[in-house]
C-alpha cells in the first residue's frame, strides 16, 4: 500500500463516498478505505435519505438505488404516558417523481453507493483501520493503517470518520467533545408484511411515512424518538445526550424497549420480528461544535464535521453536500498544484456559505436551551396533552371556560411571568 494518490478518503458513509464519487468522476486518483466488511456494516442512521443532494451527484438516482419507500407523510408526536398530540403533513406529491426523501436500509444503500465511487474510478478497501495520520512539514502527506506495511500516500486526505473523529482529533482540529454535545441513539429494524405496515399507516403502495417522536419517548429528557416504514420493515429508534443519558442514569436499550411498550407506538410494531439492533453516537452540538475543517493537506466532511441539524433530522444529505464540495475544492487545489491550507478553504468557504451553515447558524442555541432548560420536555409535553384531553371531552362544560380552565392550570404550575419567558426562550432559539 505504498502506492501515491490524489485523495485518500476515510470512511464510506455517506459524505467519504460522495467525496471519493465526485474525485474519482473528475479524473482523479482516489482510496476510499472504510473500517467494516463492507459499506454501511457500522454506519447507523434513522434511514431517510435526501432527494435534492444525492441527486446533484446522481441524476435520477432513485432508478437504481436500493431505496425502501418515498415518504409522502411526516407526523410529529408530543407524547405523553397514555397519550398524543400530533400534527403533520401528508401530500401525495411527495410519492411521484422527483420525490423529497427515502426511508433507507444503510447496509444496503451504502454499498450502492460505494460501487458507483468505484465504478467512477476509486479504489474501496475495506475491513481496513486508519490509525493515524501522516504529517511532514506541518502538512499531511498520507496515512497510516492497520495493515502491514500499510502506509500509502496523497495529496489530500479527507477525514470522514464520523463524530467521535479520532484523526480529526489527533491533528488538534477538535478538543474532546462535552457529553452534552453528542448523542447515543439505539434502534432496531423490525420485520413486518408489508400490508401489515400500509393498514397500521394508511398507505396505500409503496407510500412511506415518519413520525418524530417527543416528550414520554425520552422519559421527558432532551431527545427524540423515530419510527419510520420500510418496505417489509420499521425503524424505530430513540436517542438522548450523553449528558442527559448521565443526569438520568438511563440505559439506552432500555429506553428503547420502553418506547417499543409505549401503548402509544405498541400497536404499530406488535407482531413484528425484530431483525437488528444498532446504535451510534450522533453530532448534537451543531454550529459551536463545528471544528476546524482544512489544514494543510486535509479536510473535515459530514458527521466528522459535526454537520447534523437535530432539530430537522437532517444528516446524510449535509453529509453528501459536504463530501461534494470538499472534492470540488480538492480538484481546484489539484488543477493549481497546491494543498496548502489556504488553498483548500475553498472548501471551508464553500461550507459556510451554503445551506448546511446556515441552519446550523439558525438553530445554533436551541440544543443548548432545551437541555438548560428540561421543562419544555418534562413539562410542557404533558401539560399540552392534558390541556387537549380537557378541551375535547365532551362533559357540558361550555368550551370558553374550558379554556379559562386549561390557562389556569397552565399558569398555575409554572406562573404566567415564567411561561411567557419560556414561551419566548423557545421562539428565540428557533427563530
Amino acid at each position: 500500500m505504498s502506492e501515491k494518490f490524489d485523495v485518500i478518503v476515510v470512511g464510506a458513509g455517506p459524505a467519504g463516498t460522495s467525496c471519493a464519487y465526485s474525485c474519482a468522476k473528475s479524473g482523479l486518483k482516489v482510496l476510499l478505505i472504510e473500517r467494516g466488511e463492507y459499506p454501511g456494516s457500522k454506519n447507523v442512521m434513522g434511514g431517510i435519505l435526501y432527494r435534492k443532494q444525492t441527486e446533484e451527484l446522481i441524476p435520477e438516482f432513485w432508478n437504481e438505488a436500493p431505496l425502501e419507500r418515498p415518504i409522502v407523510e411526516q407526523r410529529f408526536w408530543m407524547m405523553d404516558k397514555e397519550s398524543v398530540v400530533q400534527f403533520g403533513y401528508k401530500g401525495l406529491e411527495w410519492g411521484v417523481e422527483p420525490y423529497n426523501n427515502f426511508t433507507v436500509l444503510r447496509a444496503h444503500f451504502d454499498q450502492w453507493f460505494a460501487k458507483k465511487a468505484v465504478e467512477a474510478g476509486a479504489l474501496l478497501i475495506n475491513e481496513t483501520v486508519v490509525t493515524e495520520c501522516i504529517v511532514e512539514n506541518g502538512k499531511v502527506v498520507g496515512v497510516k493503517t492497520d495493515r502491514p506495511d500499510g502506509e500509502v500516500f496523497a495529496d489530500v486526505v479527507v477525514l470522514a470518520d464520523g463524530v467521535n473523529s479520532l484523526l480529526s482529533k489527533q491533528l488538534g482540529f477538535h478538543r474532546e467533545f462535552r457529553p452534552d454535545e453528542v448523542a447515543l441513539t439505539v434502534m432496531e429494524v423490525i420485520n413486518l408484511p408489508k400490508d401489515k405496515i400500509n393498514d397500521r399507516f394508511n398507505l396505500e403502495g409503496n407510500h412511506g411515512t415518519t413520525i418524530e417522536i417527543f416528550g414520554d419517548s425520552t422519559k421527558g429528557n432532551l431527545g427524540t424518538a423515530f419510527l419510520y416504514t420500510n418496505k417489509e420493515s420499521l425503524n424505530i429508534g430513540v436517542g438522548t445526550t450523553l449528558s442527559s443519558m448521565i443526569k438520568a442514569k438511563l440505559k439506552p436499550y432500555e429506553l428503547l424497549d420502553y418506547l417499543k411498550k409505549h401503548p402509544m407506538v405498541r400497536p404499530y410494531i406488535e407482531g413484528g420480528e425484530s431483525a437488528e439492533y444498532l446504535a451510534h453516537l450522533i453530532p448534537e452540538g451543531g454550529y459551536h461544535s463545528v471544528p476546524r475543517v482544512a489544514g494543510n493537506g486535509v479536510l473535515v466532511v459530514g458527521d466528522a464535521a459535526q454537520l447534523v441539524n437535530a432539530i430537522h433530522r437532517e444528516g446524510s444529505n449535509m453529509a453528501m453536500y459536504s463530501g461534494k464540495m470538499a472534492a470540488e475544492a480538492i480538484v481546484e487545489a489539484k488543477n493549481e498544484g497546491n494543498f496548502s491550507e489556504s488553498s483548500l478553504n475553498r472548501y471551508k468557504e464553500a461550507l459556510y456559505g451554503s445551506f448546511i451553515m446556515k441552519d446550523l447558524e439558525k438553530y445554533k442555541d436551541a440544543a443548548h436551551t432545551f437541555e438548560k432548560y428540561p421543562q419544555y420536555f418534562k413539562e410542557y409535553v404533558p401539560m399540552m396533552n392534558q390541556a387537549m384531553s380537557k378541551f375535547f371531552t365532551v362533559d357540558g362544560t361550555p368550551k370558553r371556560e374550558k379554556q379559562k380552565e386549561i390557562m389556569r392550570s397552565v399558569t398555575a404550575e409554572r406562573g404566567t411571568f415564567r411561561v411567557m419567558q419560556d414561551i419566548y426562550r423557545a421562539w428565540k432559539a428557533v427563530k
